[in-house]
């Protein structure tokens, strides 16, 4: 879906490959149907060659669909065997096609991420999700989709001409911590076949359980005041992502007329401008009844966005700051002892002073020896 920039919006640079209204058969996924050298202005500091490619997926409707995603290399030459990659789930940055990251600049923080990534030797594949900057509506927060638009985008970029081991790795923030672990939990599954060789997971502020919360959505539902507009960007965002790749469920029914309007407002508005338009809307204001009361509403949801606790056949990193006021530290504390509970092989870091953005880099040092040790 296409999002008309506004005055003083953000304009996306499609460094040649616009795809927003690609109708062209879809091959199995995985494939690479297109790659141009990335717009030297969205590129990161770290980063030497870079590329904007297309490639094929599936949706949240199980349907043959396509995705894009940036492909960094580092400045350095391949090692024996080729660069080890590093798949990058971004975070929130919103469901219309004006915000697809790989057509924007990248915030200063991830600039210094991924550089950081690079410089360490490995390529970095930063899949979009599919439907941002290609057709349909991104599945926010949709673990299954999401995690195999990520695999996809790693077996795509084997297919460039460039040189990459087949080992990989997953690292993600935010509603992408929650896209690299579910992309760890199928990586395996969904590259069976292909040669790839899955070597772990580093997530922070993962939303994980998150489920557990929007199920307790309604007007009588009692959110942290901290969170802010940000709080309602979030919901709008979850509410239209829901509504589109359920629709069987008919949210509309327990939404009040401000609510649909925030939904309707979030398939195309980017997440600053969302929460900008959002300060008179309170979580509660969007319903007229607990989500819970539509039938099959609970089931709907874990489904969409439920995370296991088991099944993890490589080592997972969380890093979680307790001064995180956009996902609360207590889901990722509590993900963390099912996975242990569950005998999986979890390192869990905790950083005392560390917000929701702050913990990325602050995580750095463990997470680069932690990964080290993956790959080796």
């Amino acid at each position: 879906m296409g999002c008309a920039p506004g005055a003083g919006a953000v304009v996306p640079a499609w460094s040649g490959l616009d795809v927003r209204g690609y109708d062209a058969p879809i091959p199995a996924p995985g494939a690479l149907l297109d790659a141009v050298p990335l717009d030297p202005a969205l590129s990161v500091p770290g980063a030497g060659s870079a590329y904007r490619i297309l490639y094929s997926t599936v949706d949240q409707h199980d349907r043959p669909a396509v995705s894009t995603a940036a492909v960094f290399l580092p400045r350095t030459p391949a090692p024996p065997g080729g660069w080890p990659v590093l798949a990058w789930a971004h975070g929130t940055v919103g469901l219309g096609d004006a915000c697809t990251p790989s057509a924007r600049e990248r915030s200063d923080r991830d600039g210094d991420y991924l550089s950081h990534w690079l410089d360490e030797g490995y390529a970095v594949v930063g899949s979009d999700y599919t439907g941002l900057g290609t057709p349909g509506l991104m599945s926010y927060l949709n673990s299954v989709t999401t995690a195999r638009g990520v695999v996809d985008s790693v077996l795509a970029a084997h297919h460039l001409d460039v040189d990459l081991s087949p080992k990989w790795a997953v690292v993600g923030q935010s509603q992408g911590g929650g896209a690299a672990v579910a992309t760890a939990r199928w990586a395996t599954e969904f590259s069976a076949g292909s040669g790839l060789d899955y070597r772990g997971v580093v997530a922070t502020g993962t939303p994980a359980n998150v489920e557990s919360i929007v199920k307790q959505a309604g007007p009588d539902m009692t959110v942290p005041p901290e969170l802010g507009p940000m709080g309602s960007a979030y919901t709008a965002y979850i509410v239209a992502a829901l509504r589109e790749a359920r629709p069987d469920l008919d949210l509309d029914r327990v939404l009040t007329a401000a609510g649909r309007e925030a939904a309707d407002r979030a398939e195309t508005l980017c997440a600053a401008d969302l929460a900008g338009s959002l300060t008179d809307l309170s979580v509660p204001g969007f319903f007229t009844a607990p989500v819970t009361s539509i039938p099959g509403a609970a089931d709907a949801i874990d489904a969409y966005m439920g995370i296991p606790s088991s099944g993890y056949d490589r080592p997972v990193f969380l890093g979680v700051g307790m001064r995180d006021r956009d996902v609360p530290p207590g889901l990722t504390l509590r993900f963390a002892d099912a996975l242990s509970a569950n005998g999986q092989d979890v390192t869990l870091k905790v950083y005392p002073d560390a917000d929701h953005s702050g913990t990325v880099l602050t995580s750095v040092p463990d997470s680069t020896a932690f990964l080290a040790r993956a790959f080796s």
